[in-house]
């Protein structure tokens, strides 16, 4: 059984950091570089808030089905967005990785793949995770492709899944890395991250 605490994760330039009230500000900052919370299917904060959005993090990680970072970019020492590993179960050993943006002016940069890889090396070389999920919107095709690029495979879609924040309800398209693909999920994002001009650095976890 899988025991999920908070963890500093690091590397190639970004520092996952456990979510705290005291990233509000910087968290406002992120969401307001393209207006962020103006997208109906994500899940970003609008302007006030962002205050309830870390509660109700917080609450997630003190009930146990959640572990929320704010992602800091080393290079500027700016937080650019936040993600975190949500749906939790532990007995199976799962995890799903998810409620994740990112300033606009860091999305198609690395960014994105430097966080799925520190928290994928974590999920499964650190917490011994059997299996990885990934979820997003039906409407929400960026976000689709990013995850097929990582090389989730995709299980299905579950209609009628989720409310979003506009009141409407969305199908959930529904993805998963299984603990005997990550060596090759691995050496494609690294890949990725070379060809970005990321090269490899230490990783620290603790």
């Amino acid at each position: 059984m899988i025991d999920v605490q908070p963890a500093v994760l690091e590397g190639h330039g970004i520092r996952l950091e456990p979510l705290a009230d005291g990233h509000h500000d910087a968290l406002e900052a992120a969401a307001a570089d393209g207006r962020l919370w103006e997208l109906w299917f994500t899940s970003v904060p609008a302007p006030g808030t962002t205050a309830a959005y870390i509660a109700d993090a917080l609450k997630g990680q003190r009930d146990g089905h959640m572990l929320p970072w704010a992602v800091r970019d080393l290079g500027s020492g700016d937080i650019v967005g936040t993600t975190r590993y949500h749906d939790i179960v532990a007995v199976i050993d799962r995890v799903e990785i998810g409620y994740t943006w990112y300033a606009s002016s860091r999305q198609r940069t690395g960014v994105n793949t430097t966080c799925k890889l520190l928290l994928l090396q974590h999920a499964f070389d650190t917490l011994a995770c059997q299996v990885v999920g990934l979820r997003t919107d039906n409407f929400n095709f960026r976000s689709q492709k990013a995850i097929e690029g990582i090389g989730a495979k995709k299980d299905g879609v579950l209609r009628h899944h989720a409310a979003r924040k506009d009141g409407t309800v969305r199908d959930s398209v529904l993805y998963s890395i299984l603990a005997a693909e990550w060596p090759d999920v691995r050496r494609h994002l690294e890949l990725r991250l070379a060809r970005h001009g990321m090269s490899p650095s230490p990783d620290r976890q603790g």
